[in-house]
C-alpha cells in the first residue's frame, strides 16, 4: 500500500519539476522512488523515510550540481523573452525621452527611455536593456563602409 504513495508523492514531484526545471524535484522524485522499492521490500515506514532522506541528499549533493553542468555544456547560450531583444534595432514612434517615450520593437509598441538626450519620432534607435517593462535605447549608430 505504501508504495503506491511514494509512487504518487513521486509523479507530483515530477509534474512540478516539468514546472520548474530546476533538477530538485527530479532529484526528490527519485529519492521517492528508492522509498518505493524499500517499501516493496516490506520494510515499515522508518526505513522507507531514512531511505528517501539518504537518496534526497545524496541525489542532491552530487547528482543535481554534476547534471546541471552537464546541461549548461550542452545547451547553447541562447537568449529567452525579452533579453533577445537586446541589441536590436527599433523605431520611435514617440518621442523618446529620460523619462520616456515609445518604440515599435520586434512588431510591438514598447514604452522606452534614454540615457542620454531625447530622441524624435521616426529616429531608429538600439536597445541597451530592458528593465520591466521599458526598453532602454540609445540612437543608433551611423556605420560607413569606408571604415
Amino acid at each position: 500500500m505504501a508504495v503506491g504513495w511514494w509512487i504518487a508523492i513521486a509523479i507530483g514531484l515530477g509534474v512540478i519539476e516539468v514546472l520548474t526545471v530546476d533538477l530538485i524535484f527530479i532529484m526528490l522524485a527519485g529519492a521517492a522512488i528508492v522509498a518505493g522499492l524499500v517499501s516493496l521490500a516490506g520494510l515499515s515506514l522508518l526505513p522507507q523515510v531514512v531511505a528517501f532522506g539518504v537518496t534526497a541528499a545524496v541525489l542532491l549533493a552530487l547528482v543535481r550540481p554534476w547534471a546541471k553542468s552537464f546541461l549548461a555544456r550542452r545547451t547553447p547560450d541562447i537568449k529567452t523573452n525579452a533579453q533577445r531583444l537586446i541589441g536590436k534595432p527599433a523605431l520611435v514612434t514617440e518621442m523618446v525621452t529620460p523619462a520616456g517615450g515609445r518604440v515599435r520593437l520586434d512588431g510591438d509598441i514598447w514604452s522606452a527611455r534614454t540615457v542620454a538626450n531625447s530622441i524624435p519620432a521616426g529616429a531608429t534607435v538600439t536597445v541597451l536593456e530592458i528593465k520591466g517593462a521599458t526598453a532602454v535605447v540609445e540612437p543608433m549608430q551611423a556605420t560607413s563602409q569606408y571604415q
